[in-house]
Order: C-alpha cells, then structure tokens, then sequence
C-alpha cells in the first residue's frame, strides 16, 4: 500500500467514525455512560468553581479552588465563605484531601475546616465508594452518629452538588446542606 493509499484510508476512518457517532447518537450516549474510571472523575473535580446553596438553613456562596497534588495522587479543595465573621476573615473556610485508595476501592478523604480542630482520629476521615458519577463519603463518629455528605457530578452541566445530611445515633438522617458547585 503506498503512502497516498494509507492517507486516504485513514481519512475514509476518520470520516466513517465521525458519521457513525452523529448518525447514531445512542452509541456516543452509551459510550459516555460508561463507568468512569476513579480518577477520571477526580480529575472532572478540578478548577474554580462557586459554591452557592444553603447550608444549616442559610444561604452560602463560598469560593471553591480544586487542583491535583503530590504525585496528583490527591484532590486538593479549598472552600472559602464569601460571608465574613466579625473579625472580617472568612465565615468558613475548609481545606479537604481525597484519594483514590486502590486497596480497598473507595475514597477516602479527610476534611479540616474553621469550625474545630480534629485529632486526625478516624473519625476525621470520611470514606466513599464510587456510584457512577457520586461519591457518597460517610463519617462515622465513635457514639454512632456522623455525616453523609454526597459529591454527585452533572456531566450535562459539568456542575457538582453536594448533598450533607447529619446521621444521629440511630442513623436517621436529617438535612444539613445542599449546594451546587459551577465553574467560574
């Protein structure tokens, strides 16, 4: 085959393949619908991003800032209040580290935050397995009760939400938080 063959056959692929995914568009859905990889969806996690919903009964807008670190093994979310507190720093402000944990196929995640200081006790770190396009992390707290806070991505929208709910003693839920997260 000569080098003008192989071009022209390359391009009648290319052309083939193109047609293919407009002419039947439930072949791309159905490709895109696919399970993503753990760190494919990690990676849809990074940007700038505004935060805007309510949390605890009140209206938030906070800035959030995500990047890739050490080795990109680790999301790194800065979550900053644009509501400031009396001494005029920011009302909340949150630091947050997620993994992909291979071993035991979840991720893990530890959250620090103005509101307290953790002992980096177990507690302290929440765990999630992968459900198509959540994460649901849990915390669970040593007297039984804990957190339930879903990171769920819109790929139509290329938004997050995350839905926090307070688990008590019993594991009953009740609502905390639901905000959506678009990009700047």
């Amino acid at each position: 085959m000569t080098h003008q063959m192989r071009r022209i056959c390359l391009f009648v692929c290319f052309v083939l393949g193109l047609v293919s995914h407009l002419s039947f568009p439930g072949i791309a859905l159905a490709q895109a619908s696919v399970k993503p990889s753990p760190e494919l969806l990690m990676e849809r996690m990074t940007g700038e991003w505004v935060m805007q919903g309510m949390i605890d009964n009140e209206k938030v807008i906070h800035d959030v800032y995500v990047d890739r670190i050490l080795n990109r093994q680790y999301v790194r979310i800065h979550e900053v209040a644009r509501e400031k507190n009396a001494a005029g720093e920011p009302a909340y402000e949150a630091w947050l580290h997620i993994a992909w944990d291979k071993a035991n196929e979840e991720y893990v995640v530890m959250w620090l935050d103005n509101t307290g200081v953790t002992n980096f006790s177990p507690d302290g770190v929440g765990h999630g397995k992968l459900d198509g396009d959540r994460i649901p992390f849990i915390w669970k707290l040593a007297d039984g009760s804990g957190i339930h806070n879903t990171f769920g991505y819109d790929r139509a929208s290329d938004t997050w939400s995350w839905k926090i709910d307070n688990l008590d003693k019993s594991g009953k839920s009740s609502p905390f938080g639901r905000v959506t997260l678009k990009r700047k």
